[in-house]
């Protein structure tokens, strides 16, 4: 199974669809508040050079955004 790991604030509506995306189709994943914590903000921006979210990690591959086609690409390999 992908390790998933979604970089979002609570306003961010990208993230929520992001996030109904993977519980509708049962992919477990982690989340990150970038809103509340510190830490993982800097991280996020570290690992991806972006400051806007959703930032969603797949294994080792980043999408920016929410890019359906994308994430399911990275979900089959």
């Amino acid at each position: 199974m992908a390790k998933v790991e979604i970089y979002s604030t609570p306003t961010c509506h990208y993230c929520h669809i992001a996030k109904e995306y993977f519980k509708e189709h049962n992919i477990e994943y982690t989340e990150h508040d970038v809103s509340a914590d510190t830490d993982a903000r800097t991280e996020m921006i570290e690992k991806s050079g972006q400051m806007g979210v959703p930032v969603i990690f797949i294994n080792d591959s980043i999408v920016i955004g929410f890019d359906q086609d994308k994430i399911e690409e990275l979900l089959k390999a």
